[in-house]
């Protein structure tokens, strides 16, 4: 199993950051490892002092595929969850400034916590799914799938150009604006439209 995400997918989170708007999706890799499964807490690493959260959309992948044309996407998932992309930004931000690879600031273990999926077929349009991210029960992030830059479809295309899919595999679709530092004792709550998701804590 591997995790793929895609950064800079949301206009006003490309923004909020001051980054390049892409011409391709920004592709990066998760190891299994930092996966984070049935709410189990998140405990804060020694090696950060500015731990981010951005809440994203996940597709679980259900058969193996390369070179998958766009139109043909909606094949190779089943199923559509939410997680959170951790991200080490003071990491990321030296790494940057030194034009070295940030996989430590965004891989490290614990930083994909994924909640429950939910079948597609209870999704009616994925152009128009609302997620969203409360923390300590304060709408932290909103998003919905209809101000991506790249959808599904573009997604799965992109990147089985390059990586072969695997059924479990996991893609991480990207974060709307409102991103930010989480703190211990932080109560992180997820949400597709209504049903809440994802439910755990900072330790």
């Amino acid at each position: 199993m591997k995790i793929i995400a895609i950064g800079r997918n949301y206009t006003e989170h490309i923004e909020e950051l001051q980054n390049e708007r892409p011409k391709n999706p920004v592709v990066f890799l998760k190891p299994d490892t930092a996966l984070l499964k049935n709410n189990m807490p998140f405990y804060m690493p020694d090696f950060s002092n500015d731990i981010h959260h951005e809440v994203e959309l996940v597709l679980k992948i259900n058969k193996e595929g390369k070179f998958i044309k766009r139109e043909f996407a909606h094949r190779y998932f089943e199923e559509i969850g939410i997680g959170i992309d951790f991200t080490a930004r003071d990491l990321q931000k030296k790494c940057k400034e030194k034009g070295l690879p940030w996989e430590i600031a965004k891989g490290f273990n614990g930083s994909a916590p994924v909640g429950q999926f939910l079948p597609v077929k209870d999704i009616k349009d994925f152009n128009d799914i609302n997620f969203h991210l409360n923390i300590n029960g304060e709408q932290k992030q909103k998003g919905n799938t209809s101000m991506m830059l790249f959808d599904f479809g573009v997604i799965l295309e992109y990147i089985s150009q390059f990586f072969t899919l695997k059924k479990g595999d996991l893609i991480f679709t990207g974060t709307p604006a409102g991103v930010g530092k989480v703190n211990v004792g932080d109560h992180l709550e997820a949400y597709i439209e209504d049903k809440k998701l994802l439910d755990f804590e900072i330790k």
